[in-house]
């Protein structure tokens, strides 16, 4: 099993430090033939059989014909991936139980089209393209994120039958890509916000300035920033709502590893995080992650939310 693993590795390895662009040669393609290959073979040898027996000048002619034909089949296929060239990209993080595009740039230097190109990495998720002459395209190869952390890319497979379906020509790829998987959020109220703000001052309720509606009440917040009339108004059916103004100090969270509930795994409580840095950009806060041995200080903005779900993907548990 070491030796053939060792095998595979030489012969499928990409060239150079696996970020390289690779230049598909003969010594990379394989090709056999596809069960119609096989069927068309075993109709030809009937053929001549039969041909022979009944000594028909014209059957012999139209079976060399045919295979003729299939032969020339076979050296299209083999064209259609021979000088192709495939560049490497770089992928964009996905959250777990989503689907990860690696993207892949082929290019092709022939002044010929290559048609009915399929690349796969995953069973069942074969993606199809097609080059123009002397042109490129970017094909993005799905694989399904099933957990958080580094997705490597799996080997690839680049096929085509083309022309006639009876010969299948492929090559195995091995780009060194990898994929960032985000923790799959999971959707909970936002912990209460922390006793400080960035202005130094307590504000429960974002601000003493323009009156911007109402919100659920928090433990946290202050029994006099209660809306009571509304309450009121909604004879105690709805939970107490809490006045929110815009301006003045800026809504601090913090968002605590401790504040998560201890009865789930250490996985959901990643998850539950991760739903919190989401909810928490959404509604514009300044919030902070604080992990076991990690603390992220508070902020706003794509970057802070990026920086908060690559600790949370790659937290060890």
């Amino acid at each position: 099993m070491r030796l053939l693993a060792n095998l595979q590795q030489r012969l499928f390895r990409w060239r150079s430090d696996g970020t390289a662009p690779l230049r598909l040669g003969q010594r990379r393609i394989f090709i056999l033939p596809t069960r119609a290959g096989l069927l068309f073979a075993a109709a030809l040898a009937v053929m001549l059989i039969g041909a022979i027996n009944y000594n028909l000048a014209l059957g012999h002619a139209l079976v060399f014909l045919l295979a003729g034909l299939g032969l020339t089949g076979m050296i299209h296929t083999f064209r259609n991936l021979f000088g192709l060239h495939i560049t490497p990209g770089r992928c964009t993080p996905v959250f777990a139980g989503e689907t990860a595009l690696f993207p892949l740039l082929l290019a092709n230097d022939r002044p010929t089209t290559r048609l009915a190109l399929e690349l796969t990495a995953q069973p069942g998720l074969p993606v199809n393209t097609a080059l123009a002459p002397l042109a490129s395209a970017t094909v993005a190869v799905p694989v399904t994120a099933s957990r958080r952390g580094w997705l490597e890319l799996p080997r690839v497979r680049l096929a085509s039958r083309y022309p006639l379906g009876l010969f299948v020509a492929w090559s195995y790829l091995q780009p060194a890509m990898r994929c960032l998987v985000y923790p799959q959020p999971l959707h909970s109220p936002l912990p209460a916000p922390s006793a400080e703000s960035s202005g130094g001052q307590y504000s429960g309720d974002g601000g003493q300035e323009d009156f911007a509606g109402f919100r659920l009440r928090l433990p946290a917040d202050s029994p006099r920033h209660v809306a009571w009339k509304a309450s009121a108004r909604d004879g105690g059916q709805r939970p107490l709502q809490v006045k929110q103004f815009a301006g003045g100090a800026e809504l601090e969270l913090q968002l605590d590893w401790a504040l998560t509930d201890p009865g789930l795994s250490a996985e959901s409580r990643l998850s539950q995080l991760a739903g919190w840095v989401l909810a928490a950009e959404a509604e514009g806060h300044c919030y902070g992650l604080r992990l076991p041995g990690q603390e992220i200080r508070p902020a706003s903005g794509g970057r802070q939310q990026q920086l908060c779900l690559e600790t949370l993907a790659l937290f060890p548990t």
